[in-house]
């Protein structure tokens, strides 16, 4: 059996759900789900500018995992980008 999955601590709630190319209707599209502990990984380093160190703390997570959720993130956005997907943000 499997470990059971902790809840990170998450302070960010996005008013847009949705992000896609524009002039492709949302129905063509391929997308990538990014869950909210992905986006504040993403918001706390990113865009707050926080060390990893620093930011994992505020996610009361480790390091090492903060890192992980991270690079997990960074790369379905990459791949919504130059694939031209639709990112949907997942706030389960």
């Amino acid at each position: 059996m499997p470990r059971p999955r902790l809840r990170r601590r998450v302070r960010f709630n996005p008013t847009a759900k949705y992000f896609k190319p524009q002039g492709i209707p949302l129905r063509l599209l391929d997308e990538v789900e990014l869950s909210l502990e992905e986006m504040e990984a993403i918001r706390l380093k990113d865009f707050v500018g926080l060390e990893q160190t620093e930011a994992a703390e505020k996610m009361k997570t480790s390091q090492s995992t903060f890192q992980r959720i991270l690079a997990v993130a960074r790369k379905k956005v990459a791949d919504a980008f130059i694939n031209g997907k639709a990112i949907r943000i997942n706030e389960e």
